[in-house]
């Protein structure tokens, strides 16, 4: 055999299992495996996710459906991702599994996934080995992430030999009971069959790892077939139990890393720098105009717009954001107000709940908060462990990387008042009944850790202010000031994207 094919060989050999042994060994399989299956579900702790790829006709949707017989099936979600809709096309493409993530204590199973999705690619010239090679690294911080997040993943790929491949085909077509279960997909591989297993056998030995390793099934027996995945899920989810729960939100906060000269990029700014009355209505005026203009332009076509909006408690936040959606048609945006999580979000990984809110092509999405809260209140707070937001930094950058790749402009905002302007900000709050809900005692059980949030403010900015996805420190102490500085931002963003196009 060709060398190149050497990881496929072990699934070539003719494994069988007789009918005889089958039956004897599956009454304590499915047992079992509904035991493993219910107890990862009373615990919550994990998702299950499996992937299913390899060649057709390989038995890839006949042990799928065994695997519904054999354990309970209200606990499974079999998802199928054909061609793209229009919908998912004017997302980024990772974007429509995030959406179908099953929660934790449940288990999905999803076939055109994402390897399925660049192995097609790639064998039909869609692109080149290096846009492959991207992909298959977007594959890995994927399924590390979710890995981290206590996501337990399984990847089977069902293999045919091209010899065993081209029999199946053959004896179908000559049986008229069963010729439809040939597809195009069937006689497309049938001749792409070299190719397609060239390139699986790289993206295989790229992205089996620990965390989740690959597994070949040979694809011929269905006895054996069927055995060796579920035995492989069964050993999988009994490990997932003798384990440690998923690391879960630390008791106690973690020492918080100090700068030996206690400086941030936060002390650099003047937060003294004001507008005046007359000044600011002409400014704002002209920036609102220019953004409605530049969110009609046809470019918009190619992009989204997404704006994230952290800042010090009264910093101003809502009365910016109100003077950019004063600029725009409803049907343009989004505002999505970020809180705590609910259950359902709970049950996901942390970015799950920011993934499915990211605007299509053409629109406009505003986060009131943002998943840099990882970085900031849960951290300071104590609501997640110390590893997971030391780990928040790098997804976090990864996730604003795949958003600019597809076409989104991502502008973050900082905006920054001193602990007097907020103290003077909370007392009108209380004094004005129009007010008083925006004042909580949150708020100043949060004031009291100003140092902590500051410092931790410094370490975001370091971490995350990126070329593709940089943060703007807004001065606003002067709220004049802070709206006109957010709107300019949001313009230059989006011209800056449109001058990009031009050039490329």
């Amino acid at each position: 055999m060709n060398q190149e094919l050497c990881m496929f060989e072990s699934a070539e050999i003719g494994h069988v299992i007789d009918d005889e042994t089958y039956e004897a060994a599956l009454p304590q399989l499915r047992e079992a495996l509904l035991e493993a299956q219910i107890d990862l579900h009373e615990q919550a702790g994990r998702q299950i996710i499996v992937l299913i790829n390899g060649i057709e006709g390989a038995g890839k949707g006949e042990t799928v459906k065994l695997l519904s017989e054999w354990m309970d099936p209200r606990l499974i979600e079999v998802r199928t991702f054909d061609q793209q809709t229009d919908e998912e096309l004017a997302h980024p493409p990772v974007w429509r599994y995030w959406r179908q993530l099953p929660a934790k204590g449940r288990m999905g199973i999803f076939f055109g996934n994402w390897y399925s999705q660049m192995l097609q690619d790639r064998v039909h010239g869609r692109f080149k080995d290096a846009v492959l090679d991207q992909a298959i690294s977007g594959a890995e911080r994927l399924e590390k992430m979710l890995c981290d997040e206590g996501a337990l993943i399984f990847k089977f790929w069902f293999h045919l030999s091209k010899k065993q491949m081209k029999l199946r085909l053959k004896t179908l077509k000559d049986d008229p009971l069963h010729s439809w279960r040939i597809s195009p997909l069937d006689w497309q591989q049938s001749k792409t069959y070299d190719k397609f297993v060239r390139f699986g056998e790289r993206v295989l030995r790229r992205t089996s790892r620990e965390y989740a390793p690959w597994h070949v099934i040979e694809g011929v027996d269905a006895n054996y077939r069927s055995l060796t995945v579920g035995r492989l899920l069964l050993e999988g989810m009994q490990a997932a139990l003798n384990k440690a729960e998923p690391e879960t939100a630390a008791l106690t906060v973690g020492p918080l890393a100090i700068h030996s000269n206690e400086l941030t990029l936060l002390d650099s700014l003047d937060l003294s720098l004001n507008l005046s009355k007359d000044d600011y209505q002409q400014q704002l005026i002209t920036e609102q105009a220019r953004l409605s203009g530049n969110m009609r332009d046809k470019r918009m076509k190619s992009h989204a717009l997404l704006a994230v909006f952290e800042g010090n408690d009264a910093a101003g936040k809502g009365g910016a954001i109100r003077r950019v959606a004063a600029a725009l048609d409803p049907r343009q945006y989004a505002i999505v107000p970020i809180a705590a999580p609910t259950q359902d979000e709970r049950a996901q990984p942390y970015l799950w709940r920011f993934w499915r809110q990211i605007p299509a092509r053409g629109k406009f999405t505003i986060f009131d908060r943002s998943w840099y809260g990882r970085v900031l209140v849960e951290r300071v707070e104590g609501f997640c462990s110390e590893s997971d937001w030391k780990r928040a930094y790098s997804e976090i950058n990864d996730f604003e990387e795949q958003l600019t790749d597809a076409g989104v402009v991502v502008v973050k905002f900082w905006l920054a008042i001193d602990q007097q302007t907020q103290l003077e900000r909370f007392k009108e709050r209380e004094k004005i009944p129009f007010k008083r809900y925006k004042i909580t005692e949150d708020d100043w059980r949060n004031r009291k850790k100003w140092p902590d949030y500051r410092q931790a403010v410094g370490d975001m900015v370091d971490r995350t202010s990126t070329e593709i996805a940089p943060w703007t420190l807004i001065e606003a102490n002067d709220k004049r000031w802070a709206r006109v500085k957010v709107l300019r931002t949001l313009n230059e963003a989006l011209e800056a994207a449109f001058a990009k196009d031009k050039k490329n």
